[in-house]
């Protein structure tokens, strides 16, 4: 029988963001003391989990979600490009509340393929970049288990093209909150299942920021 390897896809803790600004790759948004205790709460819940490689988001806030993991299985974090956030046309701009964003008609000309999307990265180029760096993931932790900590529309996207389900989809219905793990369990290279977790629900406050 071919050995089990475990890749867990960690979206990073909540950021400190008073403005509520669609961060996307801008440099300098951090976690918040809370989005700290959200990464320290998963590491200490998976503690016993044969993690050997461990994997980030070139982003602050996804690197500093990784740190907890590196201190509790002794583990470097190799920066990975491809695990990095959708690129979005919005970036920059504040969200406001709910998706007043995407009601402005000066916004229209760039909501006019929501296949694509067309207001940023496509689908089909995320999956292939996420589903490269799980196949390197898996490759370095064959037989264990490990960790890429990533964000949500990337997380999200690659867990519906392994679960042969459309990629077009609604925000509002993605299941990949703070913190959250999506695990991808293989035998040998052949996917066997996805699971989903939320082992710091408890520190999650309602609403969350959209995205990233």
């Amino acid at each position: 029988m071919a050995e089990t390897t475990v890749v867990h896809l960690l979206r990073h803790g909540e950021v400190h963001n008073p403005a509520n600004v669609l961060y996307g790759r801008l440099p300098d948004y951090h976690l918040s003391d809370n989005g700290r205790q959200m990464a320290e709460t998963v590491a200490k819940a998976v503690a016993g989990r044969d993690v050997t490689a461990l994997f980030s988001s070139p982003l602050e806030r996804a690197q500093e979600t990784a740190a907890p993991f590196a201190e509790i299985f002794h583990l470097d974090v190799t920066v990975d490009e491809r695990l990095i956030e959708a690129e979005n046309i919005f970036e920059g701009l504040s969200l406001g509340r709910g998706d007043t964003l995407f009601r402005n008609p000066r916004f229209y000309r760039y909501l006019w393929n929501p296949v694509r999307p067309s207001w940023g990265e496509r689908y089909t180029h995320l999956v292939s970049r996420m589903r490269a760096a799980i196949d390197a993931a898996r490759d370095a932790a064959r037989g264990h288990e490990a960790i890429m900590v990533s964000h949500q529309l990337p997380i999200w996207t690659i867990r519906l093209a392994a679960e042969g389900r459309r990629l077009p989809h609604d925000p509002r219905r993605r299941q990949c909150g703070l913190a959250s793990l999506t695990s991808f369990s293989f035998e040998g290279n052949r996917l066997i299942s996805v699971g989903y977790s939320e082992p710091a629900a408890a520190l999650v406050k309602r609403p969350t920021v959209p995205g990233a």
